[in-house]
């Protein structure tokens, strides 16, 4: 639509206010995040997580143009006369060798914006990088970019600015998930098909969030194709998937659901049982599924129903006979663990006028993590008797929240959000039970960990954020976050200013200032340095504060090669308190022992620079990253009460990732990556010391004394540095093997492509002289892989 309508002449100060929503042309979907550009008044705006606008503009004749990467750009010329609607659709940019389109406006708003530290990462990007197995992730994609690190190798926790995984607020269409790891961390919990877009912050947070530390990944789903039925799949090693979309009333009703599935416990059977003892059955898998459903009933009103359910289980079971034959006393002993996520959110968009737009949202969020242990006697008898022993532990938090939030346009210069929520979270920070039952009848019920340590809190916010045009050269984005927690008779409450600051050099080149305050009612409780599901999420009680922060940033933003580049350098500077830790020798299953008395509390800083170019559209994209950075923690009594570098403190990461289409069949992704070795805390002497004999070290052959070990200082020590290569041929197919409508994607790589052999831990062995030595367990070495995609 090129004007809105004719009418009488209209003096000049008229203002029009006009809204609707960017969408795909194909598909219906929503666009996030869409550029719309006003070429004349070096001004605009973005449509926001649900692909709404809102512009107020001087009446008359104008020219907007409206871009989003991987789409055509619009030049829109309108005639604006009264208040209106406008919706406007995109088209995808077809993928051929003669036809280039660089998208502009990605670089120009990244120069434009206030925001700091933020970065959108395109899921058709993320599909053409080579991956662990072969499988696309979104969590590792975002691993790669100049800031954030991984912890271990294959591992998909995040590690941003020198902050835990715990300091991450992860969500998926709104629903926090609180633990991202398939496989114990080599894989994601996110399906890349069933999402929309990624958006990563690691300062100058918006007032908006609230609740963590360090970063915000904000994942939306796809909403369901409203034109017509799509089938997309992929066969990969280890797992499969398969997403049906399509609508179920043209234009105003649609769905999607996508799900995923390991075999490798199927293919990995008959190796498994040459290994395996007789009668002995391993159960190894994990499975998620997306589902969303979206409803217009009215041109101004939208509903959505999303859901994620998600669970790893692993499993053994051993039967053994105890005298042979049929008849014969049997033993069943039976050991495992499942973990997994759930959540599910009912929102409801609706336009109030041009000028107001409104969003409300019911959310519930679930992760559970359950151990078992179980030796099961039978005697066949007669009499039949069967006697059991069984050890159990189980913890999780659930979530149910409401929260409404508001966007208000009142013109070009100014673009206001505000709204406010509540939270209520029940902790189950692990319960231990120990049922015996040795004859008939009653068993007894034993719990190692009281009941009484599970608790719930209640947490509430409110926010209010203005971006604001100051003048042509600066904007500013100035924004107040407030919450509190009441957990039993405790409260906590805390206003966290925010602010962000570009001042417009040039067109092409911004320099940029934020501040932000935060504050994490949350603490995760963890045992080791890989994100393993018997970490413990709690909350801050009246013995245990909760976590606080602030982080200041200075940055530069320039758009290079008419807009084809982006390049940005972000220096930070963050201050932690109120940080747990782990006593010396504590444990998450110690029995009968309050966690609050497991732990240490102290701060924690972190300082860098981080260097990011970045270039989209044509037929290279990538970029190239570089962070320089430190990190140090400091307890009262851990290391004699001396700062340490933190668990991931890295002096040096590197990335460089680019993909390049070679023809308008086949297109290569390279990825290459190096990291400072991990810091670590190493054992520096043994000794044995008879002053803590005791009767139960005497043996019948002898007397063994206990070992004791001097460690050094803590993170004193240094792994080797980190580094892989890693690279991948996608090949376009007309048609899907099976199908002659559609099309198909064939992917072969290599993971870690020059076999390099990092360090994963390090373990004592003997050296060639009986000594003992500090020798180096690898992971992953080379790993190639093949994928099969298809879409009809």
């Amino acid at each position: 639509m090129s004007a809105l309508c004719t009418g009488p002449a209209l003096a000049q100060d008229t203002r029009v206010s006009i809204s609707g929503f960017v969408t795909d042309a194909a598909t219906g979907e929503r666009l996030i995040g869409a550029t719309l550009f006003l070429p004349e008044r070096r001004a605009g705006t973005v449509s926001n997580v649900y692909g709404f606008y809102s512009l107020t503009l001087p009446a008359g004749v104008t020219q907007l143009r409206v871009s989003y990467v991987g789409y055509r750009t619009r030049l829109l010329r309108l005639d604006l006369t009264e208040d209106g609607r406008i919706d406007i659709e995109l088209t995808a940019t077809p993928t051929t060798l003669g036809e280039v389109e660089v998208v502009a406006d990605r670089a120009d708003g990244v120069v434009d914006s206030p925001q700091m530290g933020a970065i959108d990462l395109p899921i058709s990007e993320v599909e053409k990088l080579p991956v662990l197995l072969g499988e696309i992730d979104v969590i590792k994609t975002l691993q790669l970019l100049p800031g954030v690190q991984s912890g271990h190798e294959g591992s998909t926790a995040l590690y941003v600015r020198g902050g835990g995984p715990d300091q991450n607020l992860i969500l998926l269409d709104g629903a926090p998930v609180y633990n991202v790891s398939h496989v114990f961390g080599f894989l994601s919990v996110f399906n890349s098909d069933a999402l929309n877009s990624v958006r990563l912050i690691k300062g100058g947070f918006p007032a908006r969030y609230g609740g963590r530390l360090s970063s915000v990944v904000d994942l939306r789903m796809k909403e369901g194709n409203l034109r017509e039925y799509t089938v997309d799949g992929s066969v990969g090693l280890v797992m499969s998937s398969m997403t049906v979309q399509g609508p179920l009333a043209r234009d105003r009703m649609s769905f999607i659901v996508s799900a995923r599935r390991t075999y490798i416990d199927i293919l990995a059977r008959p190796f498994l049982n040459s290994r395996l003892q007789s009668g002995e059955k391993l159960v190894s898998y994990f499975y998620d599924v997306n589902a969303k459903l979206n409803y217009a009933p009215t041109s101004h009103d939208r509903f959505y129903l999303s859901f994620y359910l998600g669970d790893d289980v692993y499993g053994s079971t051993l039967e053994t006979a105890a005298g042979g034959g049929v008849g014969a006393p049997r033993n069943i002993n039976r050991g495992g663990a499942d973990w997994g996520n759930m959540t599910s959110t009912l929102r409801w968009n609706h336009i109030l006028s041009n000028k107001l737009f409104a969003n409300t949202t019911l959310v519930l969020s679930r992760y559970n993590f359950d151990v078992l242990t179980r030796l099961t006697q039978i005697d066949p008898g007669p009499p039949r008797t069967e006697q059991f022993e069984e050890i159990t532990y189980s913890s999780g938090i659930d979530d149910i929240s409401a929260r409404v939030e508001f966007d208000y346009n009142p013109s070009l210069s100014h673009q206001v959000k505000f709204g406010a929520g509540i939270v209520r979270h029940d902790f189950n920070p692990g319960v231990g039970q120990l049922k015996l039952r040795l004859t008939e009848g009653a068993f007894s019920d034993t719990t190692i960990t009281p009941n009484t340590f599970a608790f719930s809190g209640l947490e509430y916010f409110a926010f209010a954020e203005d971006d604001v045009r100051i003048s042509g050269r600066l904007r500013a984005n100035v924004g107040l976050h407030a919450s509190g927690m009441r957990v039993n008779a405790t409260s906590y409450a805390s206003l966290q200013p925010r602010l962000g600051v570009r001042l417009l050099v040039t067109p092409t080149w911004s320099l940029k200032a934020s501040f932000s305050t935060m504050q994490q009612h949350l603490h995760l409780l963890t045992n080791t340095g890989i994100n393993l599901p018997t970490d413990l999420w709690l909350s801050a009680t009246d013995r245990i504060p909760p976590q606080k922060a602030w982080q200041a940033g200075l940055g530069t933003s320039v758009s290079l090669g008419g807009g084809a580049y982006a390049f940005e350098i972000d220096t930070y500077y963050k201050r932690m308190s109120n940080l747990i830790e782990y006593k010396p020798g504590a444990s998450f299953i110690t029995p009968n022992e309050d966690w609050q008395d497991k732990v240490e509390i102290g701060r924690g800083w972190s300082y860098g620079a981080e260097f990011f170019l970045r270039k989209s559209g044509g037929r290279t994209s990538g970029w190239i990253g570089y962070t320089l950075a430190w990190s140090w923690r400091q307890f009262d009594a851990l290391n004699e009460g001396r700062k340490f570098p933190y668990r991931y403190d890295r002096r040096h990461d590197v990335s460089f990732v680019l993909t390049h289409r070679l023809s308008r069949r086949l297109d290569v992704g390279l990825v290459w990556v190096y990291g400072t070795g991990q810091a670590i805390t190493l054992a520096t002497g043994r000794f044995f010391d008879a002053r803590l004999l005791d009767p139960r070290y005497f043996t019948g052959s002898g007397t063994v004394l206990p070992e004791l070990r001097e460690y050094g200082a803590r993170g004193g020590y240094r792994m080797r540095a980190y580094h892989r290569f890693d690279v991948a041929l996608n090949w376009r197919l007309d048609k899907a093997f099976f199908s002659s409508a559609g099309e198909s994607t064939v992917s072969v790589g290599v993971y870690n492509a020059y076999n390099r052999l990092n360090p994963f831990y390090l373990f004592t062995a003997r050296g060639t002289s009986g000594e003992r030595v500090y020798k180096q367990a690898s992971l992953f070495p080379l790993l190639p892989f093949v994928a099969y995609r298809f879409t009809f």
